[in-house]
């Protein structure tokens, strides 16, 4: 069962876009399938720029962390063979990460991987973004680091096209930038395949509620519940189904049932605020 954040009721059971970039979820008053969402205007920001990013993270580097940093960056500019540059592309990447500066580690492992045409650090790099994407602090950092997934995952894609888990990550960046037909067109190749599949069956139920096609997320996360009975976020999915159907009873009987779950004190008291709401 994979973890549910769980600061505020609203987040565990929203679309993949609010958990991961915060976009606009309201749902269109028509809707036609799964897909429904995507023909509604996405809430677009402008990305920051990396050279921003890599300005205001220097200042927060030691002085002798940026001499070490500036002295590989010397060395990239006067190098031209691709492996030496990876090397140091590398490099730059763990002193970055090593001073937590994340994003920036993040843009020097994927141009290392790129080099090194490796899927394994490039999805390491996209990965990154994505969880930094989530818990960035600015929308327009949070733009920049889902465009940044979204190129490391579809790089990692190039090489292994069949690998379903980068699949649903790179659906869950489109989603979350306000692509959300390539998401759903990139789920449901998943789940044409592999009919049970966790993950991708979690995010279209998710846009099944945004879309208003409840019987359509019900199914999906009747699929997930089959598999993993304590699926929190299925439960939580299905609840929120239940709820806008109007059957109110059953909705707390799964919110109650993913309570027990999870066992958190934080989690129950969003739960039962939540529950609130409903009268």
């Amino acid at each position: 069962m994979r973890p549910v954040h769980y600061i505020t009721i609203a987040v565990a059971i929203a679309l993949v876009a609010i958990l991961y970039f915060g976009a606009n979820t309201v749902p269109p008053r028509k809707a036609d399938a799964e897909t429904a969402a995507a023909t509604s205007t996405p809430h677009t920001v402008k990305a920051i720029s990396f050279d921003s990013l890599l300005a205001a993270a220097r200042q927060k580097l030691p002085q002798h962390a940026q001499e070490e940093i500036q002295s590989v960056e010397k060395q990239i500019t006067a190098i031209h063979d691709s492996s030496r540059m990876a090397a140091l592309f590398d490099t730059l990447a763990r002193l970055w990460q090593e001073h937590r500066q994340i994003p920036i580690a993040a843009y020097y492992h994927l141009q290392n991987g790129k080099l090194d045409n490796s899927e394994k650090k490039l999805t390491f790099a996209a990965q990154l973004f994505l969880e930094f994407a989530r818990r960035a602090g600015s929308e327009s950092e949070q733009a920049w680091n889902g465009q940044m997934a979204i190129e490391g995952f579809n790089r990692a894609l190039e090489i292994n096209p069949s690998n379903d888990t980068t699949k649903v990550l790179l659906a869950e960046c489109y989603i979350g930038t306000g692509q959300t037909m390539q998401g759903v067109m990139l789920l449901r190749e998943v789940t044409e395949k592999d009919p049970a599949n966790i993950p991708a069956n979690l995010i279209l139920g998710q846009q099944g509620i945004v879309s208003g096609q409840l019987d359509k997320a019900m199914a999906r996360f009747e699929t997930v519940l089959k598999a993993e009975p304590q699926n929190v976020e299925a439960l939580l999915g299905m609840a929120e189904v239940y709820k806008n159907k109007g059957d109110k009873q059953k909705a707390i009987g799964l919110l109650q049932q993913a309570k027990q779950v999870m066992n958190n004190p934080e989690f129950s008291k969003d739960i039962d605020d939540y529950i609130k709401s409903f009268e």
